[in-house]
């Protein structure tokens, strides 16, 4: 069939939106008509040629919402007309990773889809008899997608697809940052580095969880208002002498917990001096630049702080994000406040240019 997408041609160049070839779904396969998709960091950062692990040509877009329109055979989860948010951290639910609850990093498609491929070891899109890659496994920045069930979460029918696919990336990083990851205990105090997408996730994850003290550290007022929205009781303006702050706050312990989403090796120090001697976690879920690395002065371990990373928050798609989003159905979950802009697919080289800006949280695509 054909449909169009938002195509990256070349690294540090605008997306071209063009017309493409979509073959039909394969074993293990789910074509899904998109709804909705946001526009995230990742995708900039991998069309801006930082990423080292980027590719080019590729249809980008990974915080994807839809409808399933036709399955391929062996599909045993989705029928046609299901709901679904999209999952660049597939779940296929039977290999070593899956079966443990100590991770969420599936490993049964990950070799192929870190090559642009889906787990045959090739693609669906095409443009003529040029082969045109995926990315994440997603590729959302399109009217229509070919993905594999592994990375497709069968959610609520109601749910507003603007809202859903929110879930597919951001927000579920943040929300699962402190529910999985870290599992914040009730009454304990929390500092969240970062009042972007996954750092208000984190916020209202600390909240989820019952936690007593929730600080947000952002360098943007109207950022850190949105945090007092999702359950920040303090909000602090970054800068030097963050760290003392934090400690005069907690009676020179520190943190219980403490998150860092902003992708910056300098705020990432901060998150772990500022977690409790003793027991503090710090909780690491932003990406650092190409080659940046992390110094940790060994006492801060050694007094017994942790540290942990967090890809997609430990969440297990396919398990998980359904009940999520059944919370923010449910009123749990303030979404409304993320969303800044909607958009066209025609406009999505306007979705990083207000995400450069920091002009607001989220700009969503929508396609219908």
């Amino acid at each position: 069939m054909k449909m169009r997408a938002a195509v990256l041609e070349e690294f540090g160049e605008p997306l071209q939106v063009d017309e493409l070839e979509l073959g039909d779904p394969r074993e293990g396969e789910v074509l899904v008509r998109l709804e909705a998709c946001g526009v995230c960091h990742t995708d900039l950062y991998t069309a801006s040629g930082e990423d080292p692990s980027g590719y080019a040509p590729a249809v980008l877009g990974h915080e994807g919402a839809g409808v399933v329109e036709k399955i391929g055979p062996g599909v045993t989860s989705l029928t046609e007309g299901d709901r679904v948010v999209t999952l660049f951290c597939a779940h296929c639910g039977e290999c070593v990773h899956c079966r443990d609850g100590r991770t969420n990093l599936c490993l049964a498609i990950r070799d192929e889809q870190n090559q642009g491929h889906l787990p045959d070891g090739t693609t669906r899109l095409a443009r003529g008899d040029e082969e045109i890659r995926h990315f994440m496994g997603c590729s959302t920045f399109a009217e229509y997608t070919v993905m594999s069930e592994y990375s497709l979460a069968k959610v609520d029918p109601e749910a507003p697809p603007e809202a859903t696919c929110l879930f597919a990336c951001g927000l579920s990083t943040g929300l699962g940052a402190a529910m999985y990851t870290a599992a914040v205990q009730p009454g304990s105090t929390c500092v969240v580095f970062g009042a972007g997408m996954v750092g208000l996730g984190a916020v209202a994850g600390c909240r989820l969880q019952g936690a007593e003290r929730i600080v947000c550290v952002d360098l943007s007022p109207d950022r850190l208002e949105l945090a007092q929205g999702q359950g920040a009781t303090e909000v602090m303006e970054g800068g030097d002498g963050t760290v003392e702050r934090i400690l005069e706050m907690t009676e020179g312990f520190g943190a219980d917990y403490t998150f860092e989403a902003t992708g910056k090796v300098g705020v990432m120090s901060q998150a772990v001096e500022a977690a409790r001697m003793g027991w503090g976690l710090c909780t690491i879920a932003g990406v650092a630049g190409k080659g940046e690395t992390l110094d940790i002065v060994p006492r801060y371990l050694i007094t017994g702080r942790r540290v942990a990373g967090s890809s997609f928050g430990g969440v297990k798609g396919r398990a998980q994000v359904p009940g999520l989003i059944d919370r923010y159905m449910q009123g749990e979950i303030d979404v409304d406040p993320f969303i800044s802009h909607t958009l066209t697919l025609d406009e999505v080289n306007r979705g990083f240019e207000l995400m450069e800006a920091q002009d607001g949280i989220r700009s969503v695509i929508r396609y219908s």
